[in-house]
C-alpha cells in the first residue's frame, strides 16, 4: 500500500498492511510570517518524521478577529459579533497557505486541517476567565457568537477542502473538562455550534477525524461528545484514561492514539528499542484494522524528530 492508500483504508475501517502512524507538532512562529517557508517546513517534517499522514498547522490563525472582542467585558456585546464573511482575509489567507502546502507535500500523503470548535476560537481570542464570565453571565449571548464564528468555519471548512485541496479536517473539540460545565451546560451552550460545524464537514468529506482534546490535562466529560460523528476519534489516552479496544467500543471508530506527548514521557526518554518494543504491544492491541498510531496531542519542540521515525519505522516492520 502506497500511504495514502494505507490511510484511506484506515479512515474507512479496512486492514491494513501496516498501522498507519501520525504525530504533529506546531510551525515554529519563525516561519509564520512567510507562507512559502510555512509550507516548505510542513513538508520538511513530513520527510523528516516519515509518517503517513500529516495532521497541518493552524498556527498564526489561532482566535477569531471579530472587532467586537478587542475588550469584550459584557457579555451582551457578543449579540454584536456577526460572521467575517468567506472573502475575510483571515480565513481566505489560511486557504491559501494551505494550497501551498498541500503542493509541497507533492500528493504524496493525506492531509487534516486543525480546525478549532466556535467557542475555542472566542476563548483564544479572549482567554479562558473571560470566556467562562461571559457565558455564565448570557449563555444565550454566546450561543449567537459561537453560531456566527460556526457560519465561518464553515466557510473555511469548504475552502480547504474544494480550494486548498486538504483531504479532511483535524476538528479539535475542548472546554469538556469535567470541571467546566455540566452536561446538561455543555450540551445546551456548546454542542449546537461544535456539531454545526462538524456536520457540514462531514457533508463535504469522509475524511475527516474529531480530536477530543486535553490539552488542560484534565480528564473530560466523554458522554457530552457521544454522538460526535466522524471516521477517525483522536483521544488523549493518558488525559481521559482508555485502552486502545476500550476505546475502540466507545467511540466506534478509528481510533487514533497511543503515546503520551507531554515532555518528559516514556516518548521522549526511552531507548529506540524500548519504543520498537511499545510499538509492538500497542498494535498487538488495536490490530491493522480501525486503528492509527499516534499521541494525545500535540508533540512538543524539544522531542528529536527522529524518534517520531522510529515509531513510523517500528510499525512497518509489523
Amino acid at each position: 500500500m502506497t500511504k495514502k492508500e494505507r490511510v484511506t483504508a484506515a479512515f474507512q475501517d479496512k486492514e491494513v498492511d501496516h498501522v498507519p502512524v501520525c504525530m504533529w507538532q506546531h510551525v515554529p512562529p519563525t516561519f509564520w510570517g512567510d507562507d512559502d517557508r510555512f509550507a516548505a517546513e510542513q513538508a520538511r517534517f513530513f520527510k523528516s518524521t516519515d509518517v503517513d499522514f500529516m495532521k497541518l498547522s493552524g498556527d498564526k490563525f489561532f482566535g477569531w478577529p471579530a472587532p467586537v472582542l478587542r475588550g469584550i467585558s459584557k457579555a451582551e456585546e457578543l449579540y454584536k459579533v456577526e460572521p467575517l464573511g468567506n472573502r475575510h482575509p483571515f480565513i481566505r489567507s489560511q486557504i491559501e497557505r494551505t494550497k501551498k502546502v498541500v503542493a509541497a507535500l507533492n500528493g504524496e500523503c493525506a492531509a487534516l486541517y486543525l480546525v478549532f470548535v466556535p467557542l475555542s476560537c472566542i476563548r483564544l481570542a479572549i482567554g479562558y476567565p473571560m470566556m467562562m464570565q461571559l457565558i455564565r453571565e448570557d449563555p444565550e449571548a454566546m450561543k449567537h457568537a459561537c453560531a456566527a464564528v460556526a457560519e465561518d468555519q464553515k466557510a473555511l471548512v469548504r475552502g480547504l477542502i474544494e480550494e486548498a485541496g486538504v483531504d479532511g479536517i483535524f476538528y479539535s473539540v475542548q472546554n469538556g473538562e469535567e470541571n467546566r460545565f455540566t452536561a446538561e451546560e455543555y450540551r445546551d451552550w456548546v454542542t449546537p455550534s461544535d456539531k454545526a460545524v462538524l456536520d457540514y464537514a462531514n457533508s463535504l468529506s469522509d475524511m475527516n477525524a474529531i480530536h477530543f482534546c486535553a490539552w488542560e490535562e484534565i480528564p473530560n466529560r466523554l458522554s457530552v461528545w457521544q454522538d460526535y460523528k466522524a471516521p477517525v476519534i483522536s483521544w488523549s489516552r493518558y488525559i481521559d484514561i482508555m485502552d486502545i479496544q476500550e476505546a475502540k467500543k466507545q467511540f466506534g471508530s478509528t481510533v487514533w492514539g497511543g503515546f503520551d506527548n507531554r515532555p518528559g514521557s516514556f516518548l521522549y526518554t526511552a531507548s529506540r528499542e524500548e519504543i520498537e518494543q511499545e510499538v509492538s504491544r500497542l498494535i498487538a492491541q488495536g490490530g491493522k484494522r480501525g486503528y492509527i498510531l499516534g499521541a494525545d496531542c500535540s508533540i512538543h519542540g524539544e522531542l528529536p524528530e527522529e524518534r517520531i521515525r522510529w515509531v513510523a519505522e517500528a510499525a512497518r516492520k509489523i
